[in-house]
């Protein structure tokens, strides 16, 4: 079990790395702006499940071979740049819709959480923070390594879940009050869906260091 010092100052440095806007920032607020709070929470449930997946590989010491080999680290990011692209032409592409207003399905809620998780699970940064940052606080001396991989990552998860889901409410709310006017739904849709390309296209190109 990492020490008190040691979660305090790791769960500082998380929280600064949760508030830049990134893949999954950027989903959750898509999903809260088109369908609602609701719809916002629950794409940010399906983030941090993505990033519990990370959190297990971590502890597994899956994130080293993924890190450590070019082929694992391209294959990944290769689908998480591809994905990232789909969905942003999805919404360019896209009619926009008329019941904007109305709460979505339970099915349409599992199918945003089901694309937020493979949203993270996809995304190669986050497997490097899990590789690169996360092992800085934890000390092999106090225990066993893969027990405060996981302690470190429920923290991580936790502020995730509390700083995603204020993007997400902050987003749906602000949405919510600009819906009504003339044009809104196309604009948010050409701007989201090109940042998801632009985030894709950036996934690509992101290139791979060995350790």
């Amino acid at each position: 079990m990492p020490e008190p010092s040691t979660l305090l100052v790791f769960a500082g440095a998380a929280l600064l790395l949760l508030i830049v806007p990134g893949p999954a920032v950027v989903y959750i607020v898509s999903q809260s702006v088109e369908h609602g709070r609701r719809a916002g929470l629950v794409a940010m449930l399906g983030i941090h499940a993505g990033t519990l997946v990370h959190t297990t590989a971590a502890a597994l010491g899956l994130s080293a071979i993924l890190v450590s080999s070019a082929e694992a680290f391209t294959v990944v990011k290769i689908l998480g740049a591809c994905y990232l692209i789909y969905l942003g032409l999805r919404l360019l592409l896209g009619r926009e819709r008329r019941s904007t207003t109305s709460a979505p399905r339970e099915a349409h809620l599992g199918r945003i959480f089901r694309q937020g998780a493979l949203v993270n699970v996809t995304n190669p940064k986050t497997a490097l923070f899990f590789f690169a940052f996360l092992p800085q606080f934890v000390d092999p001396s106090k225990g066993a390594v893969g027990a405060q991989i996981a302690v470190l990552g429920a923290v991580f998860v936790v502020l995730g879940m509390i700083s995603d889901g204020l993007f997400g409410l902050l987003a749906g709310t602000a949405a919510g009050w600009a819906r009504g006017r003339p044009g809104f739904g196309v604009l948010q849709r050409r701007v989201t869906g090109t940042i998801f390309i632009g985030l894709g296209v950036t996934t690509a190109l992101t290139g791979h260091r060995r350790t």
